[in-house]
């Protein structure tokens, strides 16, 4: 269930990049739908930037869970997944208007402490008794 919920967290993750790029610049690009000026620069550009972000950390995701399962299970990487997710989170609520970002952010969250939770109960690290 571990690595089906891994898979799951950073595969929608890299297509969630891949679709927002794809519908946020490539779309209204070829439709035309802004002036050019600066306005439409900082549009394209953060737009851009938060697209690549995503599909960047999703790949390294999927990297990992194929070469390495064992890091996943690991503290540091579901913070280091907890804090990539709040910094999206921030850009979606400064910048964009609409809720699909930040849903997906959620769901991406919400899939990366799904998969914490259920990792091996080898990987777990040891309880002291005292």
């Amino acid at each position: 269930m571990h690595r089906v919920l891994s898979y799951a967290a950073y595969g929608s993750l890299a297509l969630g990049g891949i679709m927002h790029f794809i519908i946020d610049v490539v779309s209204h690009h070829l439709r035309s739908k802004r002036i050019p000026g600066p306005e439409t620069t900082l549009y394209y550009g953060i737009n851009t930037a938060y697209a690549l972000g995503l599909v960047l950390f999703g790949l390294v995701g999927l990297l990992l869970i194929r070469k390495a399962p064992g890091l996943l299970v690991q503290w540091p990487m579901m913070t280091l997944s907890l804090a990539a997710s709040a910094g999206w989170m921030a850009i979606c609520l400064l910048f964009f208007d609409y809720k699909e970002p930040r849903a997906g952010v959620v769901i991406f969250a919400s899939l990366v402490l799904a998969s914490f939770f259920t990792r091996p109960s080898w990987s777990k690290e040891p309880q002291v008794r005292v």
